[in-house]
Formats: C-alpha cells, sequence, structure tokens
C-alpha cells in the first residue's frame, strides 16, 4: 500500500481509543506486565506514545516543512517515558495521549499538504535524509507497532495457562 495521509489519519485517530478500550480499569496485573527483561509494559508502552505526541511526530514534521537551514531532527529519547510518566495513573496518561493526538491531527489536517510538501526532506540524525510523507508513515506504522506489543505482552501473560493450545497461538513464541 502507498501512502494516503486521509488513510492514515484513519488510523492514527483510533490509536488512543483503540488502547484505551484495551486497558482501561484492568489490574496491575495486566498494564504494569512484561515479557520480562527490559521489555516494557502496556504502562511504559503509553508513556512512550505519549511522549512521541509531544517530541517527534509533529515537531519533526514542522522542521521538514520550514525548510530551514537546519532541518536535522533532535535526537529522540526513546526511554522518556520512564521519568516522564512517573506517579501518573494509566487513565491520565491515556486521556492526555488522546487529548495531543486529537490536537496533532488537528495541526496534520490543517496543513493541507500537497504532494509536493509530502515529498519535502529533513534529516534524521541515523537514518539520513528522510520525507514528510516516510515521516508520516512511520508515525502510522510505529503505532500499529506498538498496539500489537500491547496485545502480545497481555497474551503472553497466559502463555503457560493456555496449555497444549500454545502451539495455534504464534502470539506466544515471538
Amino acid at each position: 500500500m502507498t501512502f494516503d495521509l486521509p488513510n492514515a489519519v484513519a488510523v492514527l485517530a483510533r490509536t488512543p481509543h483503540t488502547l484505551r478500550a484495551m486497558l482501561s480499569g484492568l489490574s496491575p496485573a495486566w498494564i504494569d506486565a512484561t515479557e520480562g527483561g527490559d521489555s516494557w509494559s502496556p504502562y511504559t508502552i503509553v508513556g512512550h506514545l505519549l511522549h512521541g505526541e509531544r517530541t517527534d511526530w509533529i515537531p519533526r514534521a514542522r522542521i521538514i516543512l520550514a525548510q530551514g537551514n537546519e532541518r536535522r531532527f533532535a535526537p529522540y529519547d526513546r526511554l522518556a517515558q520512564f521519568h516522564e510518566s512517573q506517579g501518573k495513573s494509566l487513565d491520565a496518561l491515556l486521556t492526555e495521549f488522546a487529548s495531543l493526538r486529537s490536537d496533532n491531527l488537528e495541526t496534520l489536517l490543517g496543513w493541507a499538504l500537497t504532494d509536493r510538501e509530502l515529498s519535502l526532506e529533513g534529516e534524521h540524525p541515523a537514518f539520513g535524509v528522510v520525507t514528510l510523507r516516510q515521516l508520516l508513515a512511520t508515525w502510522t506504522a510505529h503505532d500499529l507497532g506498538h498496539v500489537a506489543q500491547v496485545a502480545r505482552v497481555m497474551a503472553k501473560q497466559y502463555r503457560d495457562a493456555v496449555g497444549p493450545w500454545r502451539e495455534y497461538l504464534p502470539i506466544m513464541e515471538r
């Protein structure tokens, strides 16, 4: 599928609602669960998505659209959620995420981007030259990846409990 802004926005607009439906009201046994080691819990993942709403997608899009002398993005702190979310409830994170996402999508749609603008370039600190189209496609895929991650982390909590059915549940093996 080639990138299409209305299709991307349709997914991006649903992510906060999807996560609220999946997580709101669940016990810490679900929201604080991990896959072991340094893996992330659903709570941590929501904090990560919230941090991205503040510091990643729209700020980087603004850099690209400005086409100023400095098009290099600031490095993204992939672990900022560990201190930014501290002491906040999951419900508070979900509410803030939904509000920021709504604001960011309003900004994005307000730009009425053309194909020429979607082809404008910025500079990623690790990847080099990237287009606005690629940034927005990544935002969408990033959301979907983390929704899948939340589902996987939760499913794995019953990895042993499912007994022999585990053979038919590939989510348990990733």
